[in-house]
């Protein structure tokens, strides 16, 4: 099932982080591995992905460097910072508060029975 690019928007960030908190990541190894853990839901082109990392980045949430691969290309990688992972945190508690509510609301018809 496609999702709507909207609902995916917000929770974007959200994702990266909870990446990059595992281990430093290339932005196209993120794109793959969330199509992987997300079993081909989400789908994050290139041109989607690099503005939320130089926001991110931009706001301090993480860093990057590069780093030489065995072909002797270049490859970008992002890191996590200390603050990163402070916001990392908030994103979870508001994710989690956001759709417990939302669920209780799709759960109506149980909740007054």
């Amino acid at each position: 099932m496609k999702i709507n690019s909207e609902l995916m928007k917000g929770s974007t960030p959200l994702l990266l982080m909870k990446l990059l908190s595992r281990r430093d990541m290339y932005g196209y190894e993120m794109i793959k591995i969330l199509e992987l853990l997300s079993k081909d839901t989400f789908h994050l082109k290139q041109g989607s992905l690099y503005p939320i990392l130089h926001s991110l980045e931009e706001d301090g949430y993480v860093t990057s460097y590069w780093e030489e691969t065995k072909s002797d290309r270049k490859k970008k990688y992002y890191h996590i910072t200390a603050k990163g992972k402070e916001r990392f945190d908030c994103l979870i508690a508001e994710w989690e508060t956001y759709s417990k509510s939302i669920g209780m609301i799709l759960d109506w018809e149980n909740a007054y029975e």
